[in-house]
């Protein structure tokens, strides 16, 4: 086999390395509902599996309850099909070979680094031509090499890696590989919603949720409405607490609505009481991560409970979770952590508005700073460069028990089974909260709004304004196609109508006090407005928003920010989780079917290496 040789070198771009953020970062479609339950409790739940907390008075029954709690914990990218995450292997990692012929291989790799190369190096112009990777400790290039040997995963001894990059279809196969579009035909002001991972870590540290809640009326007459939820989960430090929240925290907040509900008044319960019952479901499935795991943990006195109960305490998540009435056409949206939610709009210019429908809160954020300065008011290291006792980014979490036990329950775990170990600057836990930041915004189904929910890994490439215009620039894409006799098309035209404007459609950002939100601060300076930087090519809207973050047209950069293994990859992007919620009126057959047009193909893609 002939030997690779490097050919030349061409500089696409190079990054100073973010180091890891210390302690921070460090589906099945949903079924045909099914109707039961009585009075005024929820009849049925269609969307990604999750559980109710132990109740006699849990609306959907108690042998359900205890079926699902027996599913062990996941990560969410192996939640899906197998043969989905056999393929996730090939593509991303298919071009780590080991070079064994007998030569050495730095000295392959080392010519790649030498300006003057000698003709013996060469090889035939007749040999194809491939695109490398070549990774630094504090540079990323890409690279052409000759011939067909494989490439090696040795590097020379200034510690760069050679990697041969995924080819556009390669790049493209792996960020289509775990989207999903569904496709709301309850005629209750959803139409559709389309979602997106691709994982940084390994395994991905995110997860998501969605599900709806048949809810009867009071007037029986009147028929039944749907509370509709979406939500998305960015894991820290581990995935398991990510997962307990897909499993668990929507039937959680369900449950405390339901008992509001029933024990309201005609006029139904007041705004107040409905933030309150968001807010108590987040703390009780908190409380029963954090405290109830410790009881547990300490009566049974088994290392091998411990290591099941204790993990989703040890590492953490952020959660945002959205809850839409469709009676009231009320969309609230409950925060905790730094994932964002954000309202596109249209307004009377025709243009995109982006209103943020959540706030960062993490160390920076300054209310969040002065709120727990408040609370430990004799520590003046309480919030230290933006993150807490110096450690954590997020100032609200589920999990991270480190920042909850004492330091006392601490050591006792520790030396018994197993525990992180304390800041040493811990005084008065708990520092971090589950309670949410509940906003309310009222929908227009007519006009077509719709949300988007991401984890900051989305943020710290794309403003606001980007994400929405990208969002209204795929719109107008979509209604602009010639001769579509799609049931979705002709709704998308009714809605949105069609547009031959260039450009992101999406209205100026206003100038704001510093409000705690992140900015972009990955990829380089920001695009600004300029259509030749965005491109169009995905089925899924979410997917779409992806390759622009990652480069948009710029497919060199796309495809090598997709070839980078965990956990490289970590230094130029974190894990990515996307919904995408389009409110409307449609057609009402009372069903809920995958959008095949852009969800992942039962078919495994593998890569052609």
């Amino acid at each position: 086999m002939r030997r690779a040789a490097v050919q030349a070198f061409r500089t696409t771009f190079q990054h100073f390395v973010r180091g890891l953020r210390t302690n921070r970062r460090g589906a099945l479609p949903p079924s045909l509902l099914s109707k039961t339950g009585a009075s005024f409790s929820p009849k049925s739940i269609t969307g990604r599996g999750s559980s109710l907390p132990p109740s006699s008075s849990s609306p959907f029954g108690p042998e359900k309850h205890v079926l699902l709690l027996a599913e062990p914990l996941q990560s969410s990218m192996y939640f899906r099909r197998a043969g989905v995450v056999l393929a996730s292997a090939l593509v991303g990692y298919g071009a780590w070979y080991s070079y064994s012929d007998g030569n050495s291989t730095d000295s392959v790799v080392k010519r790649g680094y030498t300006t003057n190369m000698s003709p013996s190096a060469s090889t035939s112009s007749a040999a194809p031509t491939r695109s490398v990777l070549v990774i630094g400790a504090d540079e990323l290039h890409t690279a052409t090499i000759v011939g067909e040997g494989p490439v090696s995963k040795l590097t020379s001894d200034d510690g760069r890696r050679v990697i041969e990059m995924l080819s556009p279809e390669q790049a493209t196969a792996k960020m289509r590989k775990t989207e999903e579009s569904y496709l709301v035909n309850r005629g209750q002001g959803v139409v559709r919603y389309d979602l997106v991972q691709l994982p940084s870590n390994d395994p991905i540290e995110d997860d998501h949720a969605e599900k709806i809640v048949e809810v009867p009326n009071r007037d029986q007459e009147k028929g039944s409405n749907d509370w509709m939820f979406w939500g998305v989960f960015d894991g820290h430090s581990g995935w398991t607490t990510s997962a307990k929240l897909r499993q668990t925290l929507v039937s959680f907040v369900a449950r405390e609505l339901n008992e509001t509900y029933k024990a309201s008044s005609e006029k139904g319960p007041s705004t107040e009481a409905v933030d309150m019952a968001i807010k108590t479901g987040f703390l009780k499935l908190d409380d029963e991560i954090v405290n109830q795991s410790v009881k547990k943990v300490m009566a049974a006195n088994n290392k091998l409970a411990a290591a099941e109960l204790l993990a989703p305490a040890l590492s953490g998540s952020c959660a945002l979770l959205s809850f839409y009435d469709t009676q009231s056409k009320l969309l609230r949206v409950a925060c905790t952590g730094d994932s964002r939610a954000v309202l596109g709009r249209r307004s009377e210019s025709g243009k995109w508005t982006a209103t943020p429908l959540s706030v960062d809160q993490t160390g920076s954020n300054p209310d969040e700073a002065s709120r727990l300065r408040r609370q430990h008011p004799d520590e003046p290291y309480v919030v230290r460069h933006g993150r807490v006792l110096g450690g954590l980014e997020p100032t609200r979490a589920f999990g991270d028990a480190s920042y909850k036990w004492t330091r006392e329950i601490s050591e006792k775990l520790k030396r018994q089974f197993f525990a992180r170990n304390p800041s040493p600057i811990l005084k008065t836990p708990p520092y971090v909260t589950a309670e949410p930041v509940v906003t309310t915004t009222k929908i227009e189904p007519e006009k077509g709004d719709f949300v988007v929910m991401a984890t900051d890994g989305l943020w710290e490439m794309l403003t606001n304004e980007e994400v929405i215009g990208l969002v209204g620039m795929w719109i107008e894409s979509q209604a602009a196609k010639a001769g579509s006799k799609s049931q979705l098309d002709s709704v998308w035209t009714r809605v949105f109508g069609a547009s031959n404007k260039t450009g992101l459609p999406v209205e100026a950002a206003q100038q704001q006090a510093d409000d705690g939100q992140k900015t972009p601060f990955r990829g380089g300076r920001q695009w600004g407005e300029n259509s030749d930087k965005y491109v169009v090519e995905d089925a899924n809207v979410a997917t779409h928003l992806v390759r622009n973050a990652l480069g948009g047209k710029n497919q060199e950069q796309v495809s090598a920010l997709l070839t980078l293994p965990a956990p490289i990859s970590r230094r130029y992007r974190d894990d990515l989780t996307v919904q995408v919620i389009f409110f409307g009126h449609g057609d009402k057959t009372g069903e809920v079917v995958v959008n095949k047009e852009a969800t992942a193909s039962e078919e495994a893609v593998k890569a052609k290496l």
